[in-house]
């Protein structure tokens, strides 16, 4: 419990910090008056001091944060939120006095933060831990349907052949494979492989990103089924499966991939699986119960209901040099926001139920259980909730930073700003619109809780 309750105001703490630091030290460079940096919002507690114009304070309520500029025009609007008297600051000062791009730059200025947060903890993650490696080079088959008709010829493959080399340059890992096909210096791609087998050429020239991306996707990698992290709190934990594990069969049938496995668990939602795993060289038999989970596909916008237990593949760590750390970490901050789009679709089409909505003690929930991962999973996490934190505040609804950018968006095409009444109401709209997403947010932590 301790645990949890520590690295939920770590991650929470961190985070919105980095957020609002990001509007400060923007809104101070283009000359905006800060009279209040707050952690958390509504009354400030008596954690609070002043240093210059700025006083800066630990509100009660710990969901969210602010920095209140300097503004005659929206005082009024703020002060019932945030609390607190309007505060006099020089013409020159006043946040609606700034040119429009330093209005915009200083709104979006707490989003950047939080994606560069991510990007450098994703880069520090693989830098000082590793790059995650998935080391099959062991092909499983292909996937017809997405197979170019260049390609046709890797069909012929048999299960659990070696890719050896590809354009004659060897391959140690999938993390290869992918590099190779999809490089775009070369006019086609050949696949050498460890058994006697004739070399594989597909003519795809380099400039065909999508050809190349259909090609990679369409192989299917020979991954083991073996453990690599077991998630706490999940039926594979409970069912005493470990970090390492390989399992050779579920209820009797053989497990030759992790592909396999996971066909078999998506397959038997909360229906008992028994199991037969090889540990330290000794076989042991476990039962595990998957349990019912709703999936975005990232193509189709369709949400799957399938069965999962909490486990993730085995992976290698690998170091890296401090160049392709940051490779690495940006492709993470992009795959990240490409997820979480996904599922913002599925909310917005109705594909995915409000009940999937996450509040405040699931988050703390996640929290607890990430950070007994270890450090690499806990940074991982932190920098996984601030791109979900980055995108959310880029939502147009008035009082969050994408409703504002909304708002200055509109006065460049009017030529002017939208009155201060219209502001207003909308604010209140957007405000009642935020308050009923937590609330239910909060329900669905609750139910999950008491279920």
């Amino acid at each position: 419990m301790l645990l949890t309750i520590a690295a939920t105001v770590v991650v929470l703490g961190v985070l919105i910090f980095v957020h609002e630091l990001g509007h400060f030290i923007v809104a101070k460079s283009v000359g905006v008056g800060v009279p209040r940096f707050s952690i958390g919002l509504g009354p400030a507690t008596p954690i609070r001091f002043t240093r210059g114009e700025t006083e800066y304070v630990v509100s009660w309520i710990p969901f969210g944060g602010y920095v209140k500029m300097a503004s005659r025009e929206e005082a009024e609007a703020v002060e019932a939120v945030e609390g607190g008297a309007a505060d006099e600051f020089p013409a020159e000062k006043l946040f609606e006095n700034k040119p429009l791009a330093a209005r915009i730059l200083v709104i979006s200025a707490g989003v950047i933060m939080n994606a560069l947060f991510a990007w450098a903890a994703y880069s520090f993650v693989a830098g000082v831990f590793g790059r995650p490696v998935d080391p099959t080079v062991t092909m499983a088959g292909v996937d017809s349907e997405r197979l170019p008709v260049a390609a046709a010829a890797l069909a012929e493959i048999p299960f659990g052949t070696d890719i050896l080399r590809i354009n004659g340059d060897t391959v140690s890992s999938w993390n290869d494979v992918f590099e190779k096909v999809t490089e775009a210096s070369s006019r086609s791609v050949t696949f050498e492989f460890v058994a006697d087998l004739a070399p594989v050429r597909v003519e795809i020239p380099g400039t065909a990103s999508q050809g190349r991306l259909d090609l990679f996707l369409a192989l299917r990698p020979a991954r083991q089924p073996r453990v690599g992290i077991v998630l706490p709190g999940l039926p594979a934990a409970e069912s005493g499966l470990q970090n390492g594990d390989l399992i050779l069969f579920a209820n009797g049938d053989t497990v030759r991939t992790f592909a396999e496995l996971t066909q078999v668990v998506e397959a038997n939602v909360e229906k008992e699986l028994e199991l037969v795993v090889e540990r330290d060289g000794m076989r042991e038999s476990l039962s595990v119960v998957p349990e019912l989970q709703r999936e975005v596909d990232r193509e189709s916008g369709d949400v799957r209901e399938v069965g999962r237990i909490g486990v993730m593949q085995w992976l290698e760590y690998r170091r890296v040099g401090p160049g392709e750390a940051v490779i690495e970490g940006f492709g993470r901050v992009v795959a990240d926001g490409a997820n979480i789009f996904a599922a913002l679709r599925g909310w917005v089409t109705g594909k995915l139920s409000p009940s999937e909505l996450g509040g405040p003690i699931f988050i703390g929930q996640l929290s607890g259980q990430v950070a007994r991962l270890g450090p690499a999973a806990f940074l991982s996490f932190m920098a996984f909730f601030s791109v979900n934190l980055a995108i959310l505040n880029l939502l147009p609804i008035p009082v969050l930073d994408g409703g504002h950018l909304v708002f200055l968006i509109l006065e460049g095409l009017r030529g002017k700003p939208l009155s201060t009444n219209v502001r207003l109401r909308l604010s209140q709209i957007g405000l009642t619109l935020l308050l009923g997403l937590m609330l239910l947010a909060v329900s669905n932590d609750l139910m999950r809780l008491f279920n």
